[in-house]
C-alpha cells in the first residue's frame, strides 16, 4: 500500500519526508502534520512504524507492485493483477535500537550486505507471485466490502484473492561498474513489455507520467539509449535528436504513421481495451467518506503482542514532539482503525511527557 491514492498530493508528501525549508533538518511536525491531514496514510504509516518498516537488508524484505496493473492475453481477454515478491531468505527487520546504533556505525550496512552475499554466490531469491482480479469481480468486491480495487492505500486479502505463483527472482551479478550499471538505470512504470497494460489505479496514472519526466531530467533526454535502459530485442521507435543522442536511427523515418486498423491484443498502445466508464468526473475531497480505517485496524490486530507494543512504542517516539493538535487528530485515526491502537499511542505519549492536552 502506499500513503495517498490521489497524485496531486504526491509533492506535497514528497516534502513532508524532506526538509525543513527554513533550518533544513527533517521535521515531525511536517510529516504527522501531513499524515494527520491525509487519513487514507493510517494504513501505510501502521506498516512504517512496524517491525517491518526497518528491514535488515534488501535480501531480507518482501518486494510489492503495489499499483494494480493488467494482463492481456492473445485474445484481448484483460484482468486486473498485483505483483508480490516473497523473499526466500526469510524476514528480518532490525530493532530501533539497533536500527540507530547501524546509522552511525556502519551506515552501508545494507548495500555491503547484498554486494557481499552476491559476490560470495549466495544469490538472494525472492518467489514472484500475482494476486488476479478478473474484471467482474472487481465490480463485485467494490460493491461489496467498499474498497476501490484500485485503491493504492488498500491490498487485496489474500483470502479472496489467492496468490499465484509465476516464478522466482533472483540477483546473481554485481555491477562491474556502480554509476553506469545503477545511478544511470532509469526506471518507469510506463515501461512494459507485450501482454502487460495498466488499470484505473489514480497513482499508478499520475506515475506514467511522473518518473519518465524525472528520469528526462536526471539522466537526460536520451536516457533510454544508455545500455543499462536499452531494450534488449529488436526495437523500433522515432525518439531522435536532442543531447547525447548516441543510438539515433540512421536513415529510418523519424515517423510511423498511424494505421486506423482496429486493436490488436499485445498490451501496447491499440492493444489495451479500453475501460468503462461509470459515475461523476470532478475533483472533490472524499475524506469522511472513505473508509480508511477497517485495513489499518486489521493490519494492528494481526500482529503479535510485542509487535503490536514496539509499533505503538516506535509511533510515541516519532510523535513526542509534535504540536498537540497533530497529536490528538493523529490519536483520532489509530483509535478509529482499533480503540487499543489509539490508547496505546495516547499512554506512551504520555508517558514521554507528551501527552496530546
Amino acid at each position: 500500500m502506499f500513503f495517498i491514492k490521489d497524485p496531486i498530493k504526491f509533492p506535497d508528501f514528497i516534502h513532508t519526508q524532506k526538509r525543513d525549508p527554513q533550518t533544513n533538518l527533517k521535521s515531525a511536525q511536517m510529516m504527522w502534520d501531513f499524515w494527520s491531514k491525509a487519513p487514507e496514510s493510517l494504513h501505510q504509516v501502521t506498516m512504517l512504524f512496524s517491525d517491518r518498516g526497518t528491514p535488515d537488508g534488501y535480501r531480507h524484505m518482501d518486494g510489492f507492485g503495489s499499483h494494480t496493473f493488467s494482463l492481456i492475453d492473445a485474445t484481448g481477454c484483460r484482468v486486473w493483477v498485483k505483483w508480490h515478491l516473497k523473499t526466500r531468505q526469510g524476514i528480518k527487520n532490525l530493532s530501533a535500537g539497533e536500527a540507530v546504533r547501524l546509522a552511525g556505525a556502519d551506515p552501508d550496512h545494507a548495500q555491503r550486505d547484498l554486494f557481499n552475499a552476491i559476490a560470495a554466490g549466495d544469490f538472494p531469491k525472492w518467489d514472484v507471485s500475482i494476486q488476479v482480479m478478473t474484471e467482474p469481480v472487481a465490480a463485485a468486491w467494490e460493491k461489496k466490502t467498499g474498497w476501490n480495487p484500485f485503491d493504492l492505500t488498500k491490498v487485496w486479502p489474500y483470502g479472496d484473492f489467492p496468490r499465484i505463483p509465476v516464478g522466482i527472482l533472483e540477483l546473481n551479478r554485481n555491477p562491474d561498474n556502480y554509476h553506469e550499471h545503477v545511478e544511470q538505470a532509469a526506471f518507469s512504470p510506463a515501461n512494459i513489455v507485450p501482454g502487460m497494460g495498466f488499470s484505473p489505479d489514480k497513482m499508478l496514472q499520475g506515475r506514467l507520467f511522473a518518473y519518465h519526466d524525472a528520469q528526462l531530467y536526471r539522466v537526460g533526454t536520451n536516457h533510454q539509449h544508455l545500455p543499462v535502459n536499452r531494450a534488449r530485442c529488436p526495437f523500433h521507435n522515432q525518439q531522435r535528436d536532442g543531447q547525447m543522442a548516441v543510438f539515433n536511427g540512421g536513415s529510418a523515418p523519424n515517423y510511423e504513421a498511424v494505421n486506423a486498423a482496429g486493436t490488436t491484443p499485445s498490451g501496447f498502445g491499440h492493444g489495451d481495451p479500453g475501460w468503462p466508464l461509470t459515475g461523476d468526473a470532478g475533483r472533490y475531497d472524499e475524506r469522511g467518506a472513505s473508509d480508511d480505517f477497517t485495513q489499518a485496524g486489521n493490519l494492528y490486530r494481526v500482529m503479535t503482542p510485542d509487535a503490536r507494543d514496539r509499533l505503538t512504542t516506535n509511533i510515541a517516539g516519532a510523535m513526542k514532539d509534535v504540536s498537540n493538535e497533530i497529536k490528538r487528530r493523529q490519536i483520532g485515526h489509530f483509535t478509529k482503525a482499533d480503540p487499543a491502537y489509539g490508547a496505546a499511542v495516547e499512554r506512551k505519549l504520555a508517558a514521554l511527557g507528551g501527552a496530546a492536552t
